[in-house]
């Protein structure tokens, strides 16, 4: 039986906490979950056996197999170091964290040294498995290699954002283009399936980004590109609200402890 955390009781932590009360995640035991909102880890717990602790270092010690992350950022980045340092394996949402190359080395060298890993997710796009593979491929045959994502979104998800303006209201408009990096630096909420799309494949520093904003857009698509010789994979992913990245860690758990296991 392994065991696991939750740091993080909003929307997409509380489908993976109904997903283990459904059932669905068989072989595993929740422990614990912790929330900035105190109420909101009791409400995730509801129910099992688990405990809603008030601090990060409260769920960190827990020592949990897993710890599934789906608060933010700098929540991550908080309690990575120290979680892996005691062995527990991070399946984080927020992968836009590895675009702070220290923090990605960090992580990297905590991790040999632990026995622990970071198992990414897809998120809300997919095609890890082909884009790595490509990827690896072409290195080794010393071929050139692009890749990139193209993201659709409409203007209400932009506001608060250095790339709002009201003109978007009424007129579609590609509002950036740049690395992985460059996006994940101006909008840290909006693109981390950018930055996990540029891991499986050429890096947050190379990988492209762009952004293209279109009125009454509701939800976001996303369209992977990896091009090299005598390759090109393309994977586009449409989804209205962000509830499949909540799935797709549910997904990777079931795959952790299935005797039949997808890659």
């Amino acid at each position: 039986m392994k065991t696991f955390t939750i740091m993080g009781c909003g929307h997409l932590g509380t489908i993976v906490s109904d997903a283990y009360k459904k059932g669905l995640l068989d072989g595993y035991k929740l422990v614990g979950a912790y929330s900035r909102k105190i109420e909101d880890a009791w409400r995730v717990v509801e129910g099992t056996d688990a405990k809603a602790v008030s601090t990060l270092d409260d769920l960190i010690n827990l020592s949990a197999d897993y710890l599934i992350e789906t608060a933010s950022i700098a929540l991550f980045k908080g309690a990575a170091i120290k979680a892996l340092e005691k062995g527990t394996s991070i399946i984080p949402l927020s992968i836009g964290a590895f675009a702070d190359r220290a923090f990605h080395d960090d992580v990297i060298g905590v991790c040999k040294k632990n026995n622990a890993k970071v198992l990414i997710p897809n998120g809300a796009v997919g095609g890890f498995d082909v884009l790595n593979t490509i990827s690896l491929m072409a290195g080794a045959n010393g071929n050139e290699i692009t890749a990139g994502i193209h993201t659709h979104k409409g203007p209400a998800s932009l506001k608060n954002t250095p790339l709002y303006k009201k003109e978007l209201e009424n007129s579609e408009e590609t509002v950036f283009t740049g690395t992985t990096a460059e996006a994940i630096s101006l909008l840290p909420t909006k693109v981390n399936v950018a930055v996990a799309s540029a891991l499986a494949t050429i890096g947050p520093d190379r990988a492209s980004a762009t952004i293209t904003s279109v009125p009454n857009f509701v939800g976001d698509d996303h369209c992977i590109t990896i091009e090299t010789e005598g390759l090109k994979a393309t994977c586009d992913i449409y989804s209205a609200n962000s509830d499949i990245a909540a799935w797709s860690v549910v997904a990777l758990m079931r795959n952790l402890v299935s005797p039949i296991q997808f890659f």
